[in-house]
């Protein structure tokens, strides 16, 4: 039921993505960008940046609605909180108060994973989500240090920033894979022209994806040493660091794959692999905020 119900969302994502895309072109009139005269290098970076932006955008519009329900995430009631859950809203509340930001929306998702995370599309309408795995491992001053960090990509306006950044690195890989196959094909017989065109561009929109990433990763990783080091600042240095550890040693945990599309915006990653991993090493970042100048 549970995979059925990511497989769903996916495709409504998607045509949902496609519908607005196509409708956009269509009004541009930029959606042909081979004429007559080759290749229109102008339309063809309209068309890249609507897709490339465009894709990203929508995904950051929806994505506090969608995460909810790909995660099963319940929602904190203030009027009828209480223990644990009372606890998560009120250092959520204390520490938004503190970063300068409006009241996110919280929730608690079933999973052993250690994780937590952030997402919506504008600081007013965010949400912070805590995994029961997380509330279970950690105690309370290590908790505060994870939502401090959650707070702090908030704050800073991460979601954004990096659909921004995916955005321009989906419309540069598409403008390159698109000049490129257009180029490829000149020197092939005419009735073959377009099947090499199409597949050489599928084949290149893929490489390029994978290489883009890297960028996008190297990004992500950034910004997780300035929510390391502002969470620092509102929870305190002890409580982030403390918290760190405690993930370092619970690298054996489980990983949810239920929330890939928000994997950079949870508090760790496991990929061993540097160039694709969207957060730095736990040993780093704990050396980081013991070596900050705060």
């Amino acid at each position: 039921m549970a995979t059925f119900k990511r497989v769903f969302f996916f495709i409504i994502v998607n045509v949902l993505v496609m519908a607005t895309i196509s409708i956009i072109l269509s009004v541009l009139g930029v959606g042909r960008y081979v004429d007559a005269y080759g290749l229109n290098i102008p339309k063809l970076v309209a068309f890249c940046l609507v897709w490339g932006m465009s894709g990203a955008f929508i995904s950051l519009l929806i994505s506090r609605w969608m995460v909810k329900r790909m995660m099963g995430i319940q929602l904190i009631d203030p009027n009828a909180a209480s223990g644990a859950e009372r606890e998560v809203y009120e250092m959520v509340r204390r520490l938004s108060t503190a970063a300068g930001i409006p009241m996110p929306e919280v929730g608690i998702y079933d999973s052993p994973e250690l994780n937590a995370f952030a997402t919506g599309p504008t600081k007013k309408r965010s949400l912070v989500a805590v995994s029961t795995g997380l509330l279970e491992a950690m105690n309370r001053s290590e908790v505060e240090g994870v939502i401090g960090h959650e707070v702090s990509h908030i704050a800073n306006g991460d979601m954004v920033t990096m659909t921004l950044i995916q955005g321009v690195v989906n419309a540069f890989a598409m403008f390159l894979s698109r000049v490129i196959s257009f180029a490829v094909s000149r020197f092939v017989n005419e009735d073959l022209e377009f099947i090499v065109r199409f597949v050489l561009t599928l084949v290149l929109d893929i490489l390029f994806t994978i290489l883009g990433s890297i960028v996008v990763c190297y990004f992500s990783r950034i910004r997780e040493y300035k929510a390391d080091r502002d969470s620092a600042k509102i929870a305190g240095r002890d409580k982030m660091i403390a918290a760190l550890r405690r993930l370092q040693a619970n690298m054996d945990a489980p990983v949810d794959n239920r929330g890939d599309a928000i994997a950079s915006f949870k508090i760790s990653g496991k990929k061993k692999f540097l160039l694709f991993a969207t957060h730095p090493p736990l040993e780093d970042r704990i050396a980081a905020l013991e070596n900050a100048n705060l």
